[in-house]
C-alpha cells in the first residue's frame, strides 16, 4: 500500500512493500495537540500493520512515540515551526541463526539543535554504556543513563521511560537543516510476534 496524504499541509507518507517494510512519516504542529495527534496515528498505523491496539508492541512504540513527540514540543519548539515523526517497521534477524524479529525506529525531528537531550550524569556509566558514531550521534543504552532529575519531579521521565522500553536511543543532528533528530530502536523477539 502506497499512499500520500495532505492535510493542513502537512505531508504523510504511508508505504509498505511486500516484504513486509513499512513507513509512516508526518509533519505535526509543535503544540501538544499535534503530540497527541502523532501518537494517535502512529498507533493506529502500528494496528494496521498487523500489531492490535492492545498488543505489547503497540503499546510500547507507541509510549515510545508519545515520549519523543512530548518532548519534542515541550523542549523543541521554535515558533512557527513543526516536527516530524517518522516510524519505520522491518523484519530483520537477530543474528545468523536466531529466529526474525520485527524491529521500529522511531525518529522524531524539531528545529532546536541548541537544546539536546543530556545522555547520562555519571562519566562512568555514560562511557560503558554510550557510544559515539561517525555521524556524533550519542546512542544511549542504559535507563540509569538518562536520569538527570530529581526523585519527586514532577517531570523529566520521559527519556527514562524511553531507555526502558527501547533496545537503543540516541539524537543526531537532524539532516537538511538546524535542529535534532531524536531516535529510539524497538525490538520484538519472534515470542512476542507470536503472541499478536
Amino acid at each position: 500500500m502506497n499512499s500520500t496524504v495532505r492535510s493542513s499541509g502537512a505531508i504523510s507518507r504511508n508505504r509498505e512493500t511486500a516484504a513486509g517494510v513499512g513507513e509512516f512519516g508526518m509533519r505535526f504542529t509543535s503544540t501538544p495537540r499535534g503530540a497527541r495527534l502523532a501518537r494517535r496515528l502512529a498507533s493506529h498505523q502500528l494496528d494496521e500493520w498487523g500489531y492490535p491496539y492492545d498488543g505489547e508492541i503497540n503499546e510500547s512504540v507507541t509510549a515510545i512515540v508519545g515520549e519523543l513527540v512530548a518532548n519534542a514540543v515541550r523542549h523543541g519548539h521554535v515558533p512557527g515551526r513543526d516536527f516530524a515523526l517518522r516510524m519505520t517497521a522491518f523484519r530483520a534477524a537477530e543474528a545468523p541463526g536466531a529466529p526474525d524479529a520485527s524491529r521500529f525506529r522511531v525518529e522524531v525531528s524539531d528545529m532546536r539543535g541548541e537544546r539536546m537531550p543530556t545522555v547520562g550524569p555519571s562519566v562512568t556509566a555514560a562511557t560503558s554504556a554510550t557510544s559515539a558514531t561517525s555521524a556524533g550521534s550519542a546512542v544511549g543504552a542504559g535507563v540509569a543513563d538518562v536520569w538527570c532529575g530529581e526523585a519527586l519531579a514532577e517531570a523529566g521521565r520521559g527519556l527514562l521511560i524511553v531507555g526502558r522500553l527501547a533496545d537503543g536511543w540516541g539524537v543526531v543532528p537532524r539532516p537538511g537543516g538546524p535542529g535534532k533528530t531524536v531516535w529510539a530502536e524497538y525490538v520484538a523477539a519472534a515470542t512476542r510476534i507470536a503472541a499478536h
